[in-house]
């Protein structure tokens, strides 16, 4: 067989078989997992379901921090696990350029199921498809996520209040920073590596506070276009402490060299959060004693007093920050 995706791969035949069951079922493999079968059944709990769904296409597929299997996983239980949901399945969809070699679609599905593993979610069906050389990007997924709700509220912005307080779980602008780095494109290099991971630690420790009103992970737009769905849906005014937002130096001083900024890239392991003024600092508390929870912060609040997105500066000025209406960068999640 060849070492590379080939048309036959994706036509059907022993090609597509040999291809399911030497990269995906070998790693994927789980009692609910059924390559014979065009859907899988699922056991049901006593409990409301949840559901999602997202696609995910990165350049490189393999970056400092991770890959575009593990971040399918980490994207995919991060919406269920903000929404206030225990991730349980996920179902696959592939679409595989012609071209893209056997060894690295292994070690991305390989990195895939070990992402699932430590989410605690099991990968149950899924398709595969092969594009001709030239007409994609090495690999895209697709996947819907499914979980059972476990919070006590039903988060929403409608429960948004001035005087709120807004959390961020960690440091801002890292994915989206390396990705930048990874492409070589600008003459850059460093340390930086993604924040891909999974945040379902982070959202189940608040799942039983009742002054948790709404939670989003930052992913395209940064943690600035989050704040600006605060802004929209609620009409309230946002304002957003520089001094308090934790940024890495070297996210810093790339967005200096470039012309970018930080609160505009992408993470993909960060929590946003809007929190009751009286329950703040307890779920700071809670956040900094969680792994990779060290730079977690009170970056913010809600206001009635203007209903603008307002950054307060370091040097005491503020301004305002725009939505974003121009791709800033290429696609990165």
């Amino acid at each position: 067989m060849s070492n590379n995706i080939t048309i036959s791969h994706g036509n059907g035949g022993k090609h597509m078989r040999h291809l399911i069951e030497d990269v995906f079922a070998k790693h994927l493999t789980n009692d609910l997992l059924n390559t014979d079968s065009d859907a899988a059944l699922l056991p049901l709990k006593n409990q409301q379901l949840m559901t999602t769904v997202d696609g995910f296409t990165v350049q490189p597929i393999i970056f400092p921090g991770g890959d575009i299997g593990s971040l399918c996983i980490h994207g995919t239980v991060n919406d269920l696990a903000v929404s206030g949901a225990i991730p349980e399945f996920i179902t696959l969809g592939v679409i595989i350029e012609e071209g893209l070699a056997l060894d690295t679609l292994d070690k991305v599905v390989k990195s895939m199921a070990e992402a699932a593993k430590e989410a605690g979610v099991k990968i149950v069906c899924g398709d595969t498809k092969v594009v001709p050389r030239g007409q994609g990007s090495e690999v895209y997924f697709t996947t819907t996520g499914i979980g059972y709700k476990s919070s006590v509220v039903d988060y929403s912005t409608k429960l948004i209040k001035p005087g709120d307080k807004i959390l961020i779980s960690g440091s801002i602008g890292d994915h989206g920073a390396a990705i930048m780095l990874a492409r070589e494109q600008f003459g850059l290099s460093g340390s930086l590596k993604s924040d891909s991971a999974n945040v379902i630690s982070f959202c189940q420790s608040v799942y039983e506070l009742e002054g948790v009103r709404f939670m989003r992970d930052p992913t395209r737009g940064g943690i600035a276009s989050v704040l600006h769905e605060f802004n929209q849906a609620t009409g309230y005014g946002i304002q957003m402490n520089e001094a308090d937002a934790p940024i890495h130096d070297e996210v810093i001083t790339i967005c200096d060299m470039l012309g970018y900024e930080p609160y505009y890239l992408a993470n993909e392991g960060r929590v946003v959060a809007v929190v009751e003024a009286g329950i703040a600092e307890q779920v700071l508390s809670i956040w900094k004693k969680l792994p990779n929870g060290e730079k977690a912060s009170i970056i913010g609040d809600i206001t009635d007093q203007h209903q603008q997105v307002v950054l307060q500066t370091e040097l005491g000025g503020e301004r305002i920050m725009h939505e974003l209406s121009d791709t800033p960068l290429p696609r990165i999640c």
